[in-house]
């Protein structure tokens, strides 16, 4: 009996050394990836930020990168589903365009108020909705989940009076909305830079009242795509050519430096 509750202690220690090691890594790697981006960071990396001295201890634990990214976005993607779970629960027959909307949005902006500052998951989920291929893994499995299905299927009786393409292309402009807006004010909490609202709550108000206004905006009936554009008496010759203005060029986006220059693994 001595000998058996022995290995089972065993057991049980090593159960919770492997669960901290993956915490450890998942958190690296969420934060290095959220402030240098997903291919400007390697395993060797991230296993160092994490602690390990073994290093294919990223490898052995979650496989490739993109097996890395989809646990860090399921782990964040349970806990918004239980914040979700409650706001379509609270949902009833008489639910409105509005209601469903909010249902969609306070899930996330309550998930990221919980997390503190400063956090790495909008920035890193900005990030995976423009790879293409990561962006269909992590979609395919949030939309598996019930209560996000229940919200979809909700705009979609709301909205059954648009064409499905327009549904379609709308609710893709809604998505990157909220993940590129709750991405900025993540990344101007983190450096203390001047916010547009003062609370994810705020936040959380104005996309809804954005959505909500995009949702039911007027659809510009067909044909009419070969009127001619509309010249300005401002543009001179070269932004005629090239279609910017050396105020765009002006804004080339800023791009962090790697964590260190080891080649990427």
């Amino acid at each position: 009996m001595t000998v058996v509750r022995s290995v089972q202690r065993e057991q049980r220690e090593q159960r919770d050394r492997t669960a901290g090691t993956r915490e450890a890594i998942l958190s690296a790697a969420e934060r290095l990836f959220g402030e240098y981006g997903l291919s400007a960071v390697s395993h060797r990396q991230i296993g160092r930020a994490a602690g390990q001295r073994n290093v294919t201890a990223v490898g052995y634990h979650f496989g490739s990168r993109s097996d890395l990214v989809r646990a860090i976005m399921a782990r964040h993607g349970e806990r918004a589903d239980r914040i979700r779970q409650r706001y379509v629960a609270a949902l009833d027959s008489d639910a409105d365009l509005r209601d469903w909307v909010e249902a969609l949005v306070r899930p996330v902006t309550e998930h990221l108020a919980s997390l503190g500052s400063p956090s790495w998951h909008a920035r890193l989920a900005a990030q995976v909705m423009t790879d293409p291929a990561m962006r269909v893994l992590v979609s395919e499995e949030a939309c598996a989940r019930p209560s996000l299905r229940q919200i979809l299927d909700g705009l979609g009786r709301c909205l059954a009076d648009l064409p499905t393409g327009v549904r379609t292309e709308r609710g893709a402009m809604a998505r990157n909305l909220i993940t590129h807006m709750c991405a900025e004010r993540e990344r101007a909490l983190a450096e203390n830079s001047a916010l547009l609202h003062e609370s994810w709550n705020r936040t959380a108000d104005a996309l809804t009242d954005a959505i909500v206004g995009l949702l039911t905006a007027p659809v510009t009936p067909l044909g009419r795509d070969n009127r001619p554009a509309p010249t300005s008496p401002h543009r001179t010759p070269h932004t005629e050519h090239t279609g910017h203005t050396e105020h765009s060029a002006s804004k080339t986006p800023h791009r962090r430096e790697t964590p260190d220059h080891e080649d990427q693994r």
